[in-house]
């Protein structure tokens, strides 16, 4: 274990560059969605996409509308479920190409009936918080990798999903 840990600051410091990134007023993603839902111990998987949208107040600090829809089969039924979700996004931008992020959106989720053995449609609420990084391709094309926890509620249950995504960011202004 001692041995590996000497390799969080050696990449840290790779990653440190002289001059920090200029921060952009918008970004704008596009991506792709993977989720590994849990009820109660049974556990499937849901593939999709996503987007979303960040306005940048500062250079650390902004908030995010995002929105996922990701689907499969589930015991033979065909499920689409649906996310929408806002909150803040906490930026860490002093180094060149690399900004980490950590965020916390509360929303709404919305499940097709057999979503779970629900019997018709419905809306709930979603949680989602985690973090991820962004890596610039250039000064306004980046690739964005992202893992969340993502909780909602289902039929008087908490349902503790997993979701990763990752796509690309197109960066538009600069603050």
């Amino acid at each position: 274990m001692k041995r590996v840990l000497w390799l969080v600051p050696a990449i840290l410091l790779f990653c440190v560059s002289a001059k920090a990134q200029e921060t952009p007023a918008w970004e704008i993603y596009g991506g792709y969605t993977f989720v590994r839902a849990n009820l109660g111990g049974t556990s499937f998987n849901l593939n999709g996409g996503g987007a979303a949208a960040d306005q940048n107040l500062n250079d650390w600090f902004g908030g995010r509308v995002e929105f996922n829809a990701f689907g499969g089969t589930v015991e033979g039924e065909n499920v689409a479920v649906q996310t929408i979700t806002y909150g803040p996004v906490f930026s860490y931008r002093k180094f060149d190409r690399l900004t980490p992020f950590a965020h916390l959106q509360l929303g709404a989720v919305h499940a097709n009936a057999g979503f779970l053995g629900i019997s018709q449609p419905a809306f709930k609420f979603a949680l989602s918080g985690g973090g991820g990084a962004e890596y610039a391709l250039n000064e306004r094309v980046a690739i964005r990798v992202q893992g969340d926890y993502l909780m909602t509620r289902f039929l008087n249950a908490r349902q503790d999903n997993i979701q990763v995504t990752a796509g690309l960011v197109v960066r538009i202004g600069t603050k």
